[in-house]
């Protein structure tokens, strides 16, 4: 069970994150949505309300069936694909975005280009899901296929999607996804020049050398 201690301070750390995808333009008025595990209940930003007017007598709990526990606002109309992600993954934090770059994106090709090596830090490149009507079981089976061995994906015609096992961890990952589609667009669109893009190989090496990335103790 989780104490109630917890699951204010999941709150909290949700709505945060949640005004942050708002204010860096990750989201505009209430698209997009955020979403983190508190033991087992699953806390998501509720359905239509602006970020800036939740407080704590708004949270919003589902068990991992997807039965509302906490609250009376409605959950996000993409609870099936929260549901699915956390159902076959190890995530505990997942953010959804109407960024602009990575919307755009998904508009063009299957997968991004590997224009950076921090996709390697998503693990590989980065898929695009196959469109389908937002809030669907559709939605959420093409996402999970896209997400097989990624921690990110691209929606097409809608957004992005990562997750973490830590709130920072996903929106980090939502920021570098975005990052890498802007940069794609725009080394992409330099008349008669094509950008260089790496090799499966050479991100391998990448993921091999992340592996030991961070703080290190000698």
């Amino acid at each position: 069970m989780t104490s109630q201690d917890a699951i204010a301070e999941a709150w909290a750390e949700l709505v945060a994150t949640a005004r942050r995808t708002a204010a860096e333009g990750l989201v505009v008025g209430t698209s997009g949505n955020v979403s983190v595990r508190s033991g087992d209940l699953i806390l998501l930003t509720p359905s239509g309300v602006p970020y800036g007017r939740l407080g704590p007598q708004d949270t919003v709990a589902v068990d991992l069936s997807g039965r509302q526990v906490i609250g009376t606002l409605a959950p996000t109309s993409e609870l099936p694909l929260h549901l699915a992600v956390y159902g076959s993954t190890d995530a505990t934090a997942v953010v959804h975005t109407h960024a602009v770059h990575g919307t755009a994106v998904s508009t063009l090709v299957p997968e991004l280009p590997l224009v950076h090596y921090m996709a390697a830090a998503l693990g590989g490149p980065v898929r695009v899901a196959p469109y389908a009507l937002y809030g669907s079981e559709e939605l959420a089976e093409n996402v999970l296929r896209a997400l097989a061995g990624r921690t990110g994906c691209l929606l097409q015609n809608h957004g992005t999607l990562t997750y973490g096992t830590t709130l920072s961890q996903a929106y980090d990952r939502t920021a570098q996804l975005e990052w890498m589609c802007e940069l794609w667009l725009k080394a992409s669109a330099l008349p008669g020049r094509d950008p260089h893009l790496l090799t499966t190989a050479q991100l391998e090496k990448v993921t091999e050398k992340l592996r030991g990335y961070g703080p290190q103790r000698r």
